[in-house]
């Protein structure tokens, strides 16, 4: 592989963009795809199939084609509202998950008594720092503060800009109290029913990290849904 094509796999996986490395097997050309992309001779034969991968995010050899397709995917970025003990444990579980977190907590005290580390953390309300994040589809939202002061002005956004996977903490009493919040703000029932609450799998724990076992293997379920 050429050593500009090695700088430019470098470039995009640090400007987190979703793109693949394609391979001729039979000459050993090399190049890089992004949807709209033009693809030179040694690949645009196998367009159709190429984009059929890359959609999919298969990686190997294309079926009935010398081309060998690797898929860089863009990470999940999901935003944690309350720093909270549970969040710690989160944290840990997603190590090894391609997951980009960020904690949102204008509470200053929560996030100095909580341990994080490699962890982007905002001292502010949701309802002001979202609105400077550039966000799409690939985000996830849970909230864990119980607090509907913090909590319903980032679940309003994430509901707005259809975030794929959107959690609240606490009790099915709470999470209707919730509800009939939101329904009051105008929101469907559809948009309701979208948020996971109470959230995370129905794992039948009570400690913190056991909580935060449910939610990221709930989390994870929905990120597999999506790649599908």
């Amino acid at each position: 592989m050429k050593i500009d094509i090695l700088q430019e796999i470098i470039e995009k996986k640090i400007s987190k963009k979703r793109f693949a490395v394609l391979t001729n097997l039979m000459n050993g050309k090399s190049e890089l795809f992004e949807l709209g992309n033009q693809l030179s001779d040694d690949f645009k034969v196998h367009k159709k199939d190429i984009e059929n991968y890359f959609s999919h995010k298969k990686n190997g050899i294309i079926s009935e084609t010398n081309i060998f397709i690797q898929n860089y995917t863009k990470p999940i970025e999901v935003i944690i509202v309350g720093a909270v003990h549970i969040a710690q444990y989160l944290i840990d579980f997603s190590k090894n998950l391609n997951l980009m977190i960020t904690i949102i907590d204008p509470r200053e005290y929560f996030t100095k008594k909580q341990k994080f580390q490699n962890v982007k953390i905002i001292n502010e309300w949701p309802e002001k720092i979202l609105k400077k994040i550039q966000t799409d589809n690939n985000y996830a939202l849970i909230t864990l503060t119980h607090d509907p002061k913090i909590d319903d002005s980032a679940l309003q956004f994430a509901l707005k800009n259809k975030f794929f996977y959107i959690g609240a903490l606490g009790s099915k009493k709470t999470h209707d109290k919730r509800c009939k919040r939101l329904k009051e703000y105008g929101y469907t029932s559809e948009q309701i029913n979208s948020i996971h609450g109470p959230i995370g799998l129905k794992l039948g724990g009570k400690s913190a990290p056991e909580i935060a076992l449910s939610i990221i293997s709930q989390l994870v379920l929905e990120i597999n849904r999506l790649n599908v």
